[in-house]
Parts: structure tokens; sequence; C-alpha cells
């Protein structure tokens, strides 16, 4: 008997609202191939902060990964990542140079102190949903929707998506 490590499908959303937004989630990005092969990756969207001190506008993505990694090695590696771009954890909610959070991971629910999957209030948030709809539509939520169905039951204004492959250039304000 081998040790065959099965492939999962992850979502992981990247945001970023201090400094060279774009730079912050490229480098994000940049990060992911760690975990396995890039699959797909949403435009930028611009969008008002949730809750927490007034603060500055958030560029999000989404990236979908297809990994072996197990979920809390996963979380280990997006701390990481957001820590090598100066991320602190000082403000809940705060602003920040790197937000990385996971999303979905197929075939996975999870509840544990430091990690819930699927993420437990992505169903809530269209900064979220956006992009993920875009990308993987049928991701499974916490609320047992999908990403394309929560997108239309929520208010998703104030998001401007950028057009253009942001990875390599810079992207243009779409609508």
């Amino acid at each position: 008997p081998g040790t065959h490590l099965t492939m999962a499908r992850v979502a992981i959303a990247l945001g970023s609202n201090l400094g060279d937004r774009l730079d912050h989630i490229r480098a994000g990005l940049a990060g992911l191939e760690r975990l396995g092969p890039i699959v797909a990756v949403s435009r930028v969207h611009e969008t008002e902060p949730v809750g927490g001190p007034e603060q500055g506008r958030f560029l999000n993505a989404v990236a979908v990964v297809d990994t072996s990694v197990v979920p809390l090695d996963v979380l280990a590696r997006l701390l990481e990542v957001e820590r090598s771009r100066g991320r602190e954890r000082t403000v809940r909610w705060g602003p920040r140079t790197l937000d990385l959070d996971l999303i979905a991971y197929e075939g996975e629910r999870l509840s544990l102190p430091t990690l819930e999957v699927p993420h437990p209030r992505a169903h809530e948030r269209g900064f979220v949903l956006a992009p993920l709809a875009e990308v993987w539509p049928d991701a499974e939520l916490a609320d047992g929707s999908t990403a394309e169905v929560a997108l239309g039951v929520i208010r998703s204004s104030g998001i401007r998506r950028w057009e253009g492959s942001w990875r390599t250039e810079p992207p243009l304000l779409g609508r």
C-alpha cells in the first residue's frame, strides 16, 4: 500500500487595503503556488471595507488551487505568506497589507478553534462572493448554498470589478 495523497480543490480569498495593494495580492498569489497548481484566478474587485475602523478600500480576488495539503497546513501556509508581506493582527477587521482566507476546501467541513471550512461568513460577503462566483460558482459554502446562489441573494453594491489580467499588468478599472 502506498501513501497516495488525494487532490482537493480549494478557494482562497486574497485582499489588501494598505500600501501597494496590487503588489500585495500579486505576492499573495505567488505564495499560493507552493500549495499546488493554481487552476483559476478571478479578476480584481475593489470593495468597501466591512466592519472594523474607518479605512481605505480593498482590492479582492479569489484563487482556486488544486492541492494535496491538508486544511490546517493550508492555513499555516497562508499565515506565513501574510507575515512575509508585513501583516500585523492588532485590530480586528482592521486595515491590512495582505489577507488570505481559506474559503472552501472541496469535500471538507471543519469546525476547529483555529479554522472553519467552509468559511463561516463567506456567504454574507460580496467581496468574497463576487470573485469566487467568477472562478468556482459551485463552491459549497457554510450555509449549504453555492457561491453563485449566495451572490444572487446578497446586496453586492459598492463592488467595482477591474478588467484585465492583473497578474502581470495593471488592470483597468471596470464597472
